[in-house]
């Protein structure tokens, strides 16, 4: 089995650069806010996700993974641990390479089922902290 090291370095530098990020709006309070603007500094293209579909950052939103009308490598999940599990699911569907459950944001099972379908997955960590130390 794979570290968790292993695959936060995966995701970070070898499964590309589209990151849909679920839960990101332009509440400048909210933490997606921050980590989406961390990512673009690392060379990330953003993609936010949330019902509002509001542009964040200078990327135009959508309301879902599957309005997307383009491939996205990683799906960040800003979502509680309770909505999670779906949108874990969402993004195999949309044919993502990796899932990336934010802290607090937890679900074994999700974590499983992501892993069985052949993404890389990471559960309770922010890759905003992960990417730095990358170095």
């Amino acid at each position: 089995m794979r570290s968790e090291t292993e695959a936060i370095r995966k995701i970070l530098t070898e499964l590309g650069d589209t990151w849909a990020i679920v839960g990101l709006s332009a509440n400048e309070r909210r933490a997606a806010y921050g980590v989406a603007e961390v990512l673009q500094r690392y060379g990330k293209r953003i993609v936010p996700v949330h019902p509002k579909a509001e542009t964040v950052h200078g990327e135009r939103g959508y309301p879902s993974l599957d309005a997307i009308p383009f491939d996205v490598d990683v799906v960040d999940v800003f979502v509680n641990s309770a909505l999670a599990g779906a949108v874990a699911d969402d993004a195999v569907a949309k044919g993502a390479k990796a899932v990336w459950f934010q802290l607090g944001v937890i679900d074994e099972a999700a974590h499983e089922r992501t892993r069985a379908a052949g993404l890389e997955m990471v559960m309770d960590r922010c890759p905003a902290i992960e990417i730095p130390r990358l170095g």
